[in-house]
């Protein structure tokens, strides 16, 4: 059953249990489109919110898959990452918070399209991302930021705002196809406007351990990014395609399958990795 999200306000959210150490602000992002990465923002998140961490999750994509998949209902927001990036809100003024436990979600609708081209005369509109979430350091354990499959305005923005980059690649042909003029984008970004930026991990998803196909691009990805690669695999897993459309994550929707279970142990992966 499709479980939609009630719509509340940041100043509803419960009353945070623990001490939020240094906030990590983490894009998760590859320009290629299918590679996981909407579900990964949601299922880790989740996982993370499970294992008693804050975690605020910034849609950024204009499709909105991350609040669509966690039962959001677009048509109803009055606002969204939108009007943030406009100057408009706040970021806290878009928040939905606890969502799952541990988690809110800053959504996207329809209206962030059009973003990259009202951005363009805007200045310092490469920072704009980067200011707004410098409001909720120290709120949050971890803000993922979801990205477009692309390399534009909203991309860089994100990649302004970030400390590191999670990168999803999925283990199917040409998965490594594209990967070198993103990090080169993520070079310049790092030599002209976040000197700080690098990589957080690399994530195999999408992995079919009964086929070829899967260990030789698994073996590819590891021998490219060496220890970057995360020791966790996300399975090929048809719970965790079907729960974006219930909009739950998957360790609610299916919290005793491989998928669940994957999920969980990457969040303690990332925890590791301080």
């Amino acid at each position: 059953m499709y479980v939609a999200t009630p719509i509340k306000s940041y100043a509803e959210k419960k009353p945070v249990k623990h001490v939020v150490g240094t906030t990590k602000v983490i894009a998760i992002l590859n320009q290629k489109g299918g590679v996981g990465k909407s579900t990964t923002a949601i299922d880790l998140g989740a996982a993370l919110g499970e294992l008693g961490k804050q975690v605020l999750l910034i849609d950024l994509d204009p499709q909105g898959n991350t609040s669509s998949g966690l039962g959001i209902e677009k048509n109803r927001l009055d606002q969204c990452i939108y009007d943030v990036l406009l100057g408009e809100a706040s970021l806290t003024d878009v928040i939905i918070p606890d969502v799952c436990e541990g988690l809110d979600v800053a959504p996207a609708t329809i209206n962030l399209a059009g973003a990259e081209v009202e951005l363009v005369a805007e200045m310092a509109r490469e920072n704009r991302l980067k200011e707004a979430t410098g409001a909720v350091r120290g709120r949050y354990d971890y803000v993922f930021i979801d990205c477009p499959p692309s390399l534009g305005l909203l991309t860089i923005n994100a990649l302004v705002a970030a400390d590191k980059l999670l990168i999803p690649i999925q283990c199917e042909f040409y998965a490594l196809e594209g990967v070198t003029k993103l990090l080169d984008s993520m070079k310049r970004v790092k030599t002209h406007l976040n000197p700080s930026l690098d990589i957080f991990g690399v994530l195999l998803t999408m992995y079919d351990g009964r086929t070829t196909l899967s260990k030789q691009v698994a073996s590819e990805v590891r021998n490219f990014f060496a220890k970057r690669v995360f020791d966790v695999v996300i399975p090929r897993s048809v719970k965790i395609s079907e729960a974006p459309s219930f909009g739950q994550p998957i360790t609610q929707y299916d919290p005793t399958g491989k998928g669940a279970e994957a999920y969980r142990a990457l969040a303690k992966e990332v925890i590791s990795r301080g």
